[in-house]
């Protein structure tokens, strides 16, 4: 598969600066180098982007992750392999990927409440609030760039790292 078009970021100069900036921004939120990536994955794999999918699974690979978890971030529920952080992190991840999913027009209220307070509840239990802003802004980052990559027919064999400068 080819791109339909050279890479946005590139075409647009400035937007590849403040994607730089923003990454920087959100490596400031103090989360592990595998989490982000994880839960990256995971929105990538409900959005069904392959090339983001190459992307998290060679950045966790890097980051010494182990292939049984890799592996498991699609079955994280049934999975032992994952923390209870971790666990709220990807149900987090999950929720926010499938905001279209929720129908505003059928239910009132469904996209305020998309994030139940309960998960809310584990996320504070686990996380600070400059890991939850980190942690958030990832989810909605990738959620960008799955937008991007597909739009665009972006192959798999292209990758991003999440640490950029």
């Amino acid at each position: 598969m080819q791109s339909r078009v050279k890479d946005p970021a590139l075409v647009l100069p400035d937007a590849l600066t403040s994607i730089g900036s923003f990454f920087k921004s959100v490596n400031q939120g103090a989360l592990s180098d595998q989490l982000p990536e994880i839960v990256a994955l995971r929105a990538s794999q409900v959005n069904g982007c392959g090339g983001c999918m190459h992307t998290h699974v060679r950045n966790l690979r890097e980051a010494g992750e182990s292939d049984e978890r890799v592996t498991a971030v699609a079955a994280w529920r049934e999975a032992p392999f994952f923390t209870d952080a971790e666990r709220a992190a990807l149900e987090l991840a999950e929720e926010v990927t499938r905001l279209a999913d929720l129908a505003p027009d059928a239910v009132p209220d469904a996209v305020q409440n998309a994030v139940p307070d309960e998960l809310w509840e584990q996320l504070s239990a686990h996380f600070d609030e400059q890991q939850l802003s980190a942690l958030i802004l990832s989810i909605g980052v990738t959620n960008m760039f799955n937008c991007r990559t597909t739009a665009v027919c972006e192959p798999g064999r292209v990758s991003w790292s999440r640490r950029r400068p």
